[in-house]
């Protein structure tokens, strides 16, 4: 019990930390990767909030995570996604210091990075491309943050078509933090199948016999 709630309160950690760090980005009309930079671009061409927009953009990989992933880490994730949205949203009602770009680059991309880092290793995720990065890491042991990196330049060379290239290869700078803290810190939150520590007993049962 108390090893559950230490989880839950570093995946809410986690949900704050990346919040304050998108937040950073808003400031400035910069964007991140993944479905949180698609979220962010839409929002400039959309009268819908940043989280409503993330959510909707989630949905489909939910699909995924269910039947690769597993039940428990689909709900878990779909809570973050719900979670995130509404800290995300609710720091656009207060009021919020402002910072020079260089430092708000670095800011953010230190607390997504750190924040995502939380989430995905206390057994949730944040959806989107983090769902298809666990998925890779699991099934081909590529590592999630050059997964989540490559992905997210894909998506940041359409955001540059929208937003500006400037703003583009800021943008690129703070994934790239971002996904260093993730692939150096990542603890995979996926348990393995049920069927592989019958297989273990099994075998050093029979080596015992032997």
């Amino acid at each position: 019990m108390i090893a559950r709630l230490k989880m839950v309160s570093l995946v809410i950690l986690g949900l704050f930390l990346t919040s304050i760090g998108l937040k950073f980005l808003a400031l400035h009309e910069l964007t991140f990767g993944g479905t949180a930079g698609l979220a962010t671009v839409l929002t400039f061409v959309s009268p819908w909030s940043w989280g409503v927009l993330f959510f909707l953009v989630n949905l489909p990989f939910f699909l995924m995570s269910y039947n690769k992933l597993g039940k428990w880490f689909t709900i878990s994730s779909f809570m973050s996604i719900i979670g995130i949205s509404i800290v995300r949203d609710g720091l656009d009602l207060l009021p919020f210091f402002s910072v020079p770009m260089w430092l708000s680059t670095t800011l953010a991309g230190l607390c997504i990075g750190f924040g995502v880092t939380l989430v995905l290793n206390n057994g949730s995720s944040l959806g989107g491309i983090h769902i298809l990065a666990l998925y890779l890491d699991q099934k081909w042991k590529v590592n999630r943050g050059l997964s989540i990196f490559i992905c997210d330049l894909l998506i940041i060379i359409f955001a540059g078509l929208l937003v500006g290239w400037g703003n583009a290869l800021l943008s690129v700078f703070v994934i790239f933090v971002a996904s260093t803290i993730i692939g150096r810190y990542k603890k995979s939150p996926i348990k393995a199948p049920a069927e592989q520590p019958v297989y273990e007993k099994a075998h050093s049962q029979t080596i015992n016999e032997s």
